[in-house]
């Protein structure tokens, strides 16, 4: 059992990870520009789309890597000067149905491209290993790796926005846009940049997964949803919120999927536990958001609401 807890704790860290890396950008683009971007998932979708093309096309998992994020990169590029921009000033309902608009097409665009049936990515050879736990039980490297990279980018983030004039520009842009713009910084440079970058941390986490789970057009509906969970719990604008809730939701929806139905067989008739444990678990993430809210309506880390 300590051993089966440990794999799933490993499961649920790597799960928070390419949380944090979806919901990273997305809580600047929400708390810097007060934007709501429905279509955020979908670069997720994309990501992995463009590891499984430039990996098949190169034969090489890294080279598909190397590519695929600054392809994610301009296509944030392109999607910030063509559609968002357009919509900063507009009402939240504007944003909400022209993003869902988005993802529609950019789906339908995928399935065009690229087909509706699943791809899949091979897992570079180098990180095809796996390592002892406690037991008989093994854990891939490759799973690893990606908790590897998700902390190597959340320090690096942490220090772009904490020790560099770039992050004191978005600090001060989260706090009051009016004034910053005042001040003679170019926002819509700002903007781009956030969305080109936001952009591109979801692709990166698109295609980090793209070995571990089949890459699908649908792919990118079920993160984006517990991506804003995360960012509710972590605090709007915050990146240690984001990553703190990150790794909240991944543990407890992977360890309550599995040891949910063992610990009501506790107190419940196997079959009864069983059933009931399905259903409790994917609920599991949205009580915590509900008990955070209940505790601090800002979230973990986000601004208390003057009135």
């Amino acid at each position: 059992m300590t051993s089966l807890f440990l794999l799933q704790l490993l499961n649920g860290a790597q799960f928070g990870i390419l949380l944090f890396l979806v919901a990273a950008g997305l809580t600047l683009v929400f708390g810097i520009m007060d934007f709501i971007n429905l279509a955020h998932g979908v670069l997720y979708m994309v990501g992995a789309y463009l590891m499984a093309m430039f990996a098949a096309l190169t034969g090489s998992f890294w080279l598909g890597l190397a590519l695929s994020l600054p392809a994610t990169l301009a296509l944030g590029l392109v999607l910030e000067v063509t559609v968002f921009r357009k919509l900063y000033d507009r009402p939240h309902l504007d944003q909400v149905l022209a993003t869902f608009g988005l993802v529609l097409m950019l789906s339908e665009g995928v399935k065009i491209l690229w087909g509706a049936a699943p791809l899949s990515v091979a897992m570079p050879e180098a990180l095809s290993a796996s390592i002892p736990l406690i037991g008989p039980m093994r854990y891939p490297v490759y799973r690893v790796a990606v908790i590897v990279a998700g902390l190597v980018v959340a320090a690096g983030l942490w220090w772009l926005i904490a020790r560099t004039r770039a992050g004191m520009l978005l600090r001060a842009g989260a706090s009051n846009r009016a004034m910053v713009s005042a001040l003679g910084v170019d926002i819509g440079r700002l903007f781009l940049v956030v969305f080109a970058f936001g952009a591109m941390l979801a692709g990166f986490a698109g295609a980090l997964v793209s070995p571990i789970l089949s890459v699908d057009p649908g792919m990118g509906d079920q993160i984006l949803i517990l991506t804003f969970v995360v960012i509710v719990i972590g605090g709007v604008g915050s990146i240690r919120g984001a990553f703190v809730g990150a790794l909240l939701v991944g543990i407890i929806d992977t360890v309550g999927r599995i040891f949910g139905p063992i610990w009501l067989k506790a107190i419940m008739d196997p079959a009864a536990a069983a059933q009931a444990g399905r259903t409790l678990a994917p609920m599991l993430v949205y009580l915590l958001m509900a008990a955070v809210l209940s505790w601090r309506p800002a979230g973990l880390f986000g601004k208390a609401v003057v009135k």
